[in-house]
C-alpha cells in the first residue's frame, strides 16, 4: 500500500525557520522567494511574512501522523521513500506542505484503488482519535494540471470548526505529488490558494 503522508492531526505546531532554507527541503531548492522542484518540474512562490519549515520539525511531525495512522488502521507503513519538499507557514493554524514519493504502478486502476485507500485511512485516522471531521472529493485544476483533491473540516468538541485542509495529489514523472493546504482565515486561506493557483509545471 503506498499512502502519501502530507498531514494528520493537522493542528500540530510546526516551528519556523529562519535558517538556510535549502538546508530545509529533502529535494529541489530555494532562491530568493521561489521554490523550484526539479524532480516534479514544479515552481512556486513562498509569500511574503511566511517562513520555511524546518526538516527536522516536518520528520517530527510526519513521525507523529504515521504512528497515529498505523495504530488507527493496524497497518505497519514505510515512509523512507517520502521526500519533504517546500513547506511554509505563516502559524500553526496556516501551512502549506509539499510531498513526493515515488510511485510504481504494477496493474490497471491501481492508482485509483491507491486513492481511496489514502482517503478512507485518513478519515479512520481523525475518527478514531476522536475527531469530528467532513470529507468531500473532488477534482481541481492547477496550470493544467488535473489534480484530486480531498477537503477535509476538523471541529472541536463543541462542533467549531477547528481547521481546513485541502490535500492534492497526482502522479508526475513516476512519483505521487501531494500538497496540502491548513488554514482557518480567509485572508490566510487566499494567500495559500494564490500562490498555489500560480505555481507552474514544465
Amino acid at each position: 500500500m503506498k499512502i502519501y503522508l502530507l498531514s494528520v492531526l493537522a493542528f500540530v505546531l510546526f516551528i519556523s525557520c529562519k535558517t538556510d532554507p535549502n538546508k530545509q527541503v529533502d529535494e529541489g531548492q530555494v532562491v530568493e522567494n521561489t521554490y523550484h522542484s526539479k524532480e516534479i518540474g514544479w515552481t512556486i512562490e513562498i509569500p511574503e511574512g511566511w517562513n520555511v519549515t524546518q526538516l527536522d520539525e516536518s520528520q517530527a511531525f510526519e513521525d507523529k501522523g504515521l504512528k497515529a495512522i498505523n495504530e488507527a488502521n493496524g497497518i505497519d507503513y514505510d515512509t523512507s521513500g517520502l521526500k519533504q519538499l517546500i513547506g511554509f507557514q505563516k502559524d500553526k493554524f496556516h501551512m502549506f506542505g509539499a510531498s513526493s514519493e515515488k510511485f510504481e504502478i504494477e496493474y490497471e486502476g491501481e492508482y485509483e484503488e491507491n486513492k481511496k485507500l489514502v482517503k478512507q485511512v485518513l478519515y479512520n485516522t481523525y475518527v478514531s482519535n476522536g475527531i469530528k471531521v467532513d470529507t468531500v472529493s473532488s477534482k481541481a485544476r492547477i496550470d493544467n494540471l488535473d489534480f484530486d483533491l480531498f477537503k477535509i473540516t476538523v471541529y472541536d468538541p463543541n462542533g467549531k470548526v477547528l481547521l481546513y485542509q485541502d490535500l492534492y495529489s497526482r502522479l508526475i514523472n513516476g512519483l505521487e505529488f501531494g500538497v496540502n493546504l491548513n488554514y482557518i482565515n480567509e485572508k490566510e486561506k487566499n494567500e495559500l490558494m494564490r500562490v498555489w493557483k500560480n505555481s507552474k509545471f514544465e
